[in-house]
């Protein structure tokens, strides 16, 4: 975080912080040079400058797979590594140094110069910035910074489309309103075709999830006096042979 308070009072907010939950403890550090995570974050003079950050105990040159992998895995991890180092680095200088840093990984690795050259080239030439590698130009590469970090990532992806699945889910299951009624005679008689028209004229507008729902008119009967005193016939579950004392006996003596 940025902040133009006095180093005491940060010193006093983030302790405050820190006392809100005692699970959840920040470690601060105020200093003109900041890693976080990845990122190298530096006040050059007022200027914020960040870059690709390599921890001390990694080993830089080695990549996260074998060689048994399927081709598009390597030539897919070749342009996340100069997608990240894009999104990462604010600087043109910086993404060059690190650009090399990615060559010379994949050297090691006994990649040949043409695919390492093929696939850079073509990651250049998908936004239009080839003369990056001749003339790093700081204009130009902000550009493309600009354009790279505001591509959603990976998870945010993913999030978008389960939040557009669910979305789509509620626009498509149709919401059925049942309204069950006596068909008389009279005033009763035009209820069906006036509660239709205040529907459409007070409730559905635009709204995809207003227009699901609909309404099913159906008719409900009265009961005569044939229904109420009929005796039905109960149901299979309850008729069961139940044998007398009388058939008993019989049975017996024979």
């Amino acid at each position: 975080m940025t902040s133009n308070r006095s180093f005491n009072q940060i010193i006093v907010q983030l302790q405050t912080l820190n006392e809100q939950d005692e699970n959840i403890q920040i470690r601060w550090k105020i200093s003109s040079t900041v890693d976080f995570l990845d990122v190298l974050v530096q006040n050059n003079h007022g200027e914020l400058k960040t870059s690709v950050f390599h921890k001390p105990a990694a080993e830089p040159y080695i990549l996260p797979f074998t060689s048994n992998h399927p081709r598009h895995v390597h030539r897919s991890t070749f342009k996340l590594q100069l997608f990240r180092a894009v999104r990462l680095c604010s600087h043109v200088e910086d993404f060059d140094n690190k650009r090399l840093n990615i060559e010379l990984s994949f050297l090691l690795n006994d990649y040949p110069q043409k695919f390492i050259s093929y696939h850079l080239k073509q990651f250049l030439q998908q936004y239009g910035v080839c003369t990056l590698l001749q003339y790093p130009n700081q204009s130009l590469y902000d550009k493309l910074h600009g354009q790279l970090l505001a591509q959603p990532t990976l998870r945010e992806k993913l999030n978008n489309q389960q939040a557009n699945s669910y979305q789509q889910k509620i626009y498509t299951v149709n919401h059925d309103i049942q309204i069950q009624s006596t068909y008389e005679r009279g005033c009763t008689l035009h209820f069906r075709k006036q509660l239709k028209k205040l529907w459409k004229k007070h409730y559905i507008d635009n709204n995809p999830v207003k227009r699901s729902f609909t309404i099913k008119f159906s008719t409900k009967t009265k009961k005569n006096l044939t229904q109420l005193f009929v005796k039905k016939k109960p149901p299979k579950s309850i008729l069961k042979y139940i044998p007398t004392t009388e058939t008993n006996t019989t049975e017996h003596k024979s």
